[in-house]
C-alpha cells in the first residue's frame, strides 16, 4: 500500500504552502499542516492523501439503505466507507470514522486497491459500488479511481455525500459517477453553521444542481428532520420549491426522522406527524415522489404513481416486498412513465 497518494487538485503558493481544491473550504495549508477534513496533508508544498485505500466499514447493502429509491431498486450494492469529514455535524452517527483526524495512521483500517473493490463487488454478487459511511469528498484520488475501473466492469456508482465538493472535483467524476445521494440539511445560514460548521451552504445546493443539470447524474436528495432546528413549515417549503425549480418535480426527496446522538442526546426522535407535514408540502409544492425515512412500515416508504395514485413498489425500510412496475418502468394502470433507472432487481435475499 502506498503511504501517501499525491492529490489531484491543489495549488502551489509560495515558501511551500498549498491550497487544496477538493471542497470549498479550500484549506491553504503549510508545510506538515492536515486540512479541516483531518485526511490531506501539504509535505514540501504539494499536498497528499492520507487516506487513499484505507477502508474503516465495508457491506454489501441494499441500495435503498443509501437512500436511493429510483436507481435499480432492489439491487444489492458494496458499500465502502474510510475516515474524516469535511463537516463537523454534531448529531453524526458515524462520528468514530467522520470526526478523526488520521495524522497518526490508521491501525483499525485495511487497504483495499480499487482493482480490488471491483473484484470483491463481482464475486459477491453487488451491482454497483457506493462510497458512504464518512464524506467520500475528501477521498477523491481512490474514488475516482475505483469508479473508473466499476463502470468498466459493468458496476453502477454512487456517492452517498453531503454535497460539499468543488465544482472542479465533480468535473473530474464527470462520467464515472452514476448517482449522487446529497443531503440538503437545511435552509438558513445559521442552521448550517450550528449543525454541521460551515458557514456558507451555497456551494451543496450549487453541487446538486450541477450534478443533475450538467452531468446528468442520477439525484435523490435526504433531509434529517431535527426537532427546534429545522422542522418548521418555512424549510420545508423552501426546500421543496429548490428542488421542484433546480433538480426537477420528479427528483425523489427522502425526509428522514432524527435519532438523538452526540451533541443532540437530549432531543427527541422526530415526531411523525412533523415528517407528514413535511411531505404533504412537498407533495403541495410540485414534487411527485416525497419519501419519509426511519418509519419502517409506514405507507409513505412505498412508490406511488403521481399520476393515478396506484401503488407501484411497497417496501418495509430498505426493503421491497412487491412491485407492480411494467418491464419498462411504467404505471400498469394509466401508462405513467416512473423516474427510476434501471430494472427492478429480483435478488430473493433483498426481497420478503
Amino acid at each position: 500500500m502506498p503511504e501517501l497518494k499525491k492529490a489531484r487538485l491543489y495549488e502551489r503558493l509560495e515558501n511551500r504552502v498549498a491550497r487544496c481544491l477538493v471542497c470549498p473550504r479550500r484549506c491553504v495549508l503549510k508545510e506538515g499542516q492536515i486540512g479541516v477534513c483531518g485526511t490531506r496533508m501539504n509535505r514540501e508544498g504539494e499536498i497528499y492523501s492520507l487516506i487513499y485505500g484505507m477502508v474503516s466499514s465495508v457491506a454489501i447493502d441494499p441500495i435503498e439503505k443509501k437512500p436511493l429509491f429510483h436507481f435499480y431498486p432492489g439491487s444489492p450494492c458494496l458499500s465502502f466507507g474510510s475516515f474524516g469529514c469535511n463537516f463537523r455535524c454534531i448529531h453524526c452517527q458515524n462520528w468514530s470514522i467522520s470526526h478523526r483526524m488520521v495524522e497518526r495512521g490508521i491501525p483499525d483500517g485495511r487497504y483495499v486497491s480499487p482493482e480490488e473493490a471491483v473484484n470483491i463487488a463481482l464475486e459477491n454478487g453487488a451491482r454497483g459500488i457506493s462510497w458512504t459511511y464518512n464524506e467520500p469528498t475528501i477521498w477523491h484520488e481512490y474514488t475516482l479511481d475505483s469508479a473508473k475501473l466499476a463502470k468498466k466492469a459493468g458496476l453502477y456508482t454512487v456517492y452517498v455525500t453531503n454535497g460539499y465538493i468543488t465544482l472542479e472535483a465533480l468535473e473530474e467524476l464527470s462520467g464515472c459517477l452514476d448517482a449522487f445521494r446529497v443531503d440538503l440539511k437545511g435552509w438558513d445560514r445559521e442552521f448550517w453553521r450550528k449543525i454541521c460548521k460551515i458557514d456558507d451552504p451555497a456551494p451543496v445546493f450549487q453541487s446538486a444542481y450541477t450534478a443533475k443539470n450538467k452531468w446528468q447524474m442520477h439525484v435523490e436528495v435526504v433531509t434529517n428532520v431535527i426537532p427546534t432546528f429545522n422542522d418548521d413549515e418555512k424549510t420545508f417549503r423552501n426546500l421543496a420549491t429548490w428542488i421542484r425549480d433546480n433538480l426537477g418535480p420528479e427528483c425523489p426527496w427522502h425526509i428522514t426522522r432524527f435519532v438523538p446522538y452526540l451533541d443532540l442526546s437530549y432531543l427527541s426522535p422526530t415526531p411523525l406527524s412533523t415528517l407528514e407535514r413535511g411531505r404533504a408540502i412537498g407533495l403541495e409544492n410540485g414534487l411527485k415522489y416525497v419519501y419519509l425515512g426511519n418509519v419502517p412500515g409506514h405507507p409513505a416508504e412505498n412508490t406511488y404513481c403521481p399520476n393515478c395514485g396506484s401503488l407501484l413498489i411497497e417496501r418495509y425500510g430498505f426493503w421491497i416486498k412487491k412491485s407492480s412496475l411494467s418491464p419498462e418502468n411504467s404505471c400498469p394502470n394509466c401508462g405513467q412513465k416512473i423516474n427510476i433507472v434501471g430494472s427492478i432487481e429480483t435478488h430473493k435475499s433483498l426481497f420478503f
